[in-house]
């Protein structure tokens, strides 16, 4: 059995390494290092494949959110939405920006931010809401929009977790996820289900003023060079990196599909566990599987994750300190909030090996672990 790793990105690339070798060497040879043609090619690609008008490049997943807050013109003071349960990223670049992040619930079965905690939360500082959805998993949109169109502010999806996740309204129309809100924002870190060789980000839109300004603020400000119109940042995808990641877009939904067969294998092999949650997928989303995520009931998860790693199996538990209990927000006073479900779910939750090159062998050494471990 090969060796399990918990992001198999080498054994990956091997599949393709004859196109991005090519793709890679064809750059070098242009020596067209930044905003070369591959640049544009990927974007424009990856707004096909979204559905949205403007796909904008950029250097990684946080600039994006940093670089979509200041395109919609955030004071300091303001007081963004979010939810706790999620990666640092999403938080950190509100109070970067001197806004306030206004922490609030998810629901325990999608582990995306919950309307009726948005909605408590609104107060006349409110300016937007950014939901994440997390693992792969889509944040019920359709609410969250109407929340938004009622209060005026604006949306900002983190969608790092779930590029290529499906969205389906209640009238039957489908958008992607990234494509629904005012902004939405990505990363192409390695491990991610649309992963470069390296850091990557991008910005979508269908709002062409917002699209100028999100250009020029990831571009020193400038809409012409030298000419510098607004305050902005350096933020920009490489050209390698863009024509590796235009070849990985053509093999993206090949690539999901592959996650969701080793989802499956893995909802067969825990289903009807008592002690046991495996991923919900709500009516209105299917799933990316970024993550594979268990909810655990009257397990030792932290004796879990041991017991894998001595097996070779990896694990992770994503994320053990939520928001709203870390250090770095001491200042907003946020570490005293009532999170319960947030709580229970950073105390049981853990994640297993999750990406397209899993085989059956694999998976079964992993479920097998999994329940020999829960079932002693």
């Amino acid at each position: 059995m090969r060796q399990i790793q918990m992001v198999d990105t080498r054994t990956q690339y091997h599949k393709i390494k004859a196109e991005v070798d090519k793709a890679v060497l064809d750059v070098m040879e242009s020596s067209a290092f930044i905003n070369g043609k591959p640049v544009q090619d990927f974007a424009d690609g990856l707004s096909s494949y979204i559905g949205v008008k403007h796909t904008i490049p950029c250097a990684n997943g946080t600039d994006a959110l940093q670089i979509a807050m200041m395109a919609l013109g955030l004071q300091p003071g303001d007081e963004v939405i979010t939810p706790s349960f999620t990666y640092i990223a999403t938080t950190e670049v509100i109070a970067l920006l001197q806004l306030k992040p206004v922490f609030v619930e998810v629901d325990a079965k999608t582990f995306c931010i919950e309307p009726a905690a948005i909605e408590k939360a609104i107060t006349p500082k409110t300016k937007a809401i950014v939901p994440v959805h997390l693992y792969g998993h889509a944040a019920p949109m359709e609410e969250i929009l109407a929340i938004a169109k009622k209060h005026n502010l604006f949306v900002i999806e983190d969608n790092a977790q779930a590029i290529g996740c499906n969205y389906t309204f209640s009238d039957g129309i489908t958008k992607k996820t990234g494509a629904i809100g005012h902004i939405g924002c990505t990363s192409f870190y390695p491990s991610k289900n649309l992963g470069a060789f390296g850091d990557g980000g991008a910005i979508f839109t269908n709002d062409d003023e917002l699209a100028v300004k999100l250009k020029m603020i990831a571009n020193h400000g400038q809409s012409k060079r030298y000419y510098h119109d607004v305050v902005g940042c350096n933020s920009r995808l490489d050209t390698i990196q863009a024509a590796i990641l235009d070849i990985k877009l053509k093999h993206l939904d090949e690539y999901i599909t592959a996650r969701k067969k080793a989802a499956d294998f893995y909802d067969k092999a825990f289903a009807g566990h008592a002690k046991i949650t495996t991923p919900y997928r709500a009516v209105y989303s299917d799933h990316a599987f970024h993550q594979y995520t268990l909810i655990l009931d009257g397990v030792d998860r932290d004796g879990l994750n041991l017991y894998l790693s001595e097996q070779h199996v990896p694990s992770m538990i994503y994320y053990p300190v939520p928001g709203h209990k870390q250090k770095m927000f001491e200042q907003f006073n946020t570490a005293s909030q009532e999170m319960p479900v947030t709580d229970w779910l950073t105390e049981r939750v853990i994640s297993l090996p999750m990406h397209t090159e899993l085989d059956e062998e694999q998976l079964d050494f992993i479920a097998s672990n999994v329940l020999n471990y829960i079932n002693k």
